[in-house]
Parts: structure tokens; C-alpha cells; sequence
């Protein structure tokens, strides 16, 4: 199988693309830095500039899949300007792919995989969000991701298999949150935000690409949360981080007030709350390496972590 990869560079990117190679496929991807591309038998860059709309085409040859992962990230501070990058950078890139597919008729892409965000659920601390919930949380995010999954629903008509997985807090030591939550903890400033009762529906980079490749592999379509089975409270992350960092957690809860003036609105994503189901991809048969945040940190970093499983109650010593 040859996939077709943006924001392949990125995170989530990296990782799915060093499990392509695992399993033997192929990877085309699409950059907007012309000194990133490469050119090997498995792994060859295309160069493409959404905002103008320029692509080169070539980077559909022989390919099946397409899975998107491109999108500016959401932690900045959200300045007028900057919300609409937001925007543009799903909507544009979205589009430029579907035109290219439309102009190219002799393509063999059948499936379009995309990222999307469990930012849509809204904010609640009781509520267990599964895929089918209709509400939109009316926030920022939950704008972005409705412009961003209606998009992604034209491909539709191109007679193309979709599907779409809404990702929760990836943790991996390269990038994304945890290296920046893990941080003030190193230096024992770590705390909770808020009243830390927020939950926060995490998944480790690995169990992540899996999922994409996952639904690539059996060609599922519909919507799928990328989270792990077990979410967390704000309180009980900043713990286990500490635990796995062996450092003491003494400082009191950051307030509201405090990261709203440091942050401005992008402060919002710290305090939402959204406890996320992951039962739909588990029953397609996905099964994941890591379902507790204390075994997931384990691996991260390299330590022998204790974790209690919920069902039984017993202590089990995961080593990474």
C-alpha cells in the first residue's frame, strides 16, 4: 500500500510514518518546505503551498490512502489573525487536496483519513462523550472543528471511503503538551489548573498512528475518537507527570484568572473538559498499548510505574 501523507514532518506525522515503514508501505507526503523534501523508494516529498494553491500532483502516483494531519496548532494565542490561520489551515488544505483529486480522474486514491478534534464535545465534567453526540460545544473549538469536519465530508462525493478521528491530548517526550505540562514540574512549580476536575481524554503518539493505520488497513469510515480507554482529571495528570519525573507536587492550583491574563482565550483549552470514549475503535478490533496514563508515562520516560487497574483493583508493575 502507498499512503499519502500531510503534515507527515509533524508529531503525529513522524510516528505514522515510522509505522508505515514497520508494516512495509509506502509514504508520499506533502511539505510546504522544499529543503524537507526527500526522495528514497519508500519515502518521497512533494512539495505543495496551500495558501496559493500550488501542489505537485505527482504526489497521488500510485497512491490509496490519504491521510491529513495538517492544520496550524491551536496552542498560541488566539489574536484575530492568528483564529483565522486556524481556519485556513484545514479548510485551504482540505481543498487543495479534493481539487487535485478532481482534476486528476485517473487516480487511484479510495479513502480519505483525517484528523479532527474531540474539542467539538462540549465542555462538561460529567457527560461521556461517544461519537454520536450532537451537540457542539460553543467555543472557539468547537467552530473550528465543525468548519474543519464539514470539509472534510465533501470528499464524500468524490466517491472516496472517509473517515475521521477526533484526537484528544497526544503525549509523546518529542513534542505536543506533555513536554510543555512536564516543565514547571521539573522546575517544582507543577500544579493542577483550576480545580483540576477538568478531565482530559489523552492518547500516547503510538496508540495514535495506530488507529489511522488501523482504519486505513480495514478501510472503516465514520468518526472515531483518537483517545485511550482511561481519561484523567486535570489533578490526576499533573500527579502522575510528577510521579513519573519523581518530583514533589506541592505548589496550589493555578486559577482561572491567572492563565486567562497570561494566555488570553487560547486559556480556554486548559480548563475545558471532555471525557471521551474510545469503545468504537476498540470494537473495529484496535487494540491499544497503552490504556493508563501512568503506564503510557512509564514508557515515555523510562520508569517503572505502578499502575491500579480500575476493574480489579489490583497493582500492576508495568516496565517500559
Amino acid at each position: 500500500m502507498k499512503v499519502l501523507i500531510t503534515g507527515a514532518t509533524g508529531l503525529v506525522g513522524s510516528e505514522l510514518v515510522s509505522q508505515c515503514h514497520d508494516i512495509g508501505y509506502s509514504v508520499n507526503y506533502l511539505t510546504t518546505r522544499k529543503n524537507k523534501i526527500v526522495s528514497k523508494d519508500n519515502y518521497q516529498g512533494y512539495f505543495w503551498n496551500p495558501s496559493t494553491g500550488e501542489i505537485d500532483s505527482k504526489c497521488l502516483d500510485g497512491v490509496s490512502v490519504i491521510i491529513n494531519l495538517a492544520g496550524s496548532s491551536i496552542s498560541k494565542r488566539w489574536t484575530s489573525s492568528y483564529k483565522k490561520e486556524i481556519i485556513d489551515s484545514r479548510v485551504n488544505t482540505l481543498e487543495l487536496l479534493r481539487k487535485t483529486l478532481l482534476e486528476n480522474e485517473s487516480h487511484t486514491v479510495t479513502s480519505l483519513i483525517s484528523a479532527s478534534a474531540i474539542g467539538i464535545y462540549p465542555d462538561s465534567l460529567s457527560n461521556y462523550y461517544t461519537e454520536n453526540e450532537e451537540k457542539v460545544d460553543d467555543s472557539f473549538l468547537g467552530k473550528v472543528v465543525t468548519i474543519w469536519e464539514n470539509k472534510i465530508n465533501e470528499f464524500k462525493s468524490l466517491g472516496l471511503s472517509v473517515a475521521k478521528v477526533r484526537i484528544g491530548l497526544v503525549m509523546s517526550k518529542n513534542g505536543g503538551a506533555l513536554p510543555e505540562m512536564a516543565k514547571p514540574v521539573k522546575y517544582y512549580v507543577g500544579a493542577a489548573f483550576g480545580s483540576g476536575e477538568q478531565w482530559q481524554s489523552w492518547i500516547h503518539v503510538t496508540d495514535l498512528a495506530g488507529i489511522f493505520l488501523h482504519i486505513a488497513k480495514y478501510n472503516l469510515k465514520g468518526t472515531y475518537n483518537g483517545v485511550a480507554p482511561n481519561p484523567v482529571t486535570n489533578l490526576k495528570l499533573v500527579k502522575e507527570i510528577a510521579k513519573a519525573l519523581d518530583q514533589p507536587l506541592f505548589m496550589p492550583n493555578v486559577p482561572k484568572f491567572v492563565m486567562y491574563t497570561v494566555l488570553g482565550k487560547m486559556a480556554y483549552i486548559l480548563f475545558a473538559s471532555q471525557r471521551v470514549s474510545s469503545k468504537k475503535i476498540e470494537e473495529e478490533g484496535f487494540i491499544f498499548h497503552y490504556v493508563n496514563i501512568c503506564q503510557a508515562l512509564g514508557a515515555i520516560y523510562n520508569t517503572n510505574t505502578a499502575c491500579v487497574d480500575a476493574k480489579s483493583n489490583v497493582t500492576k508493575q508495568f516496565v517500559s
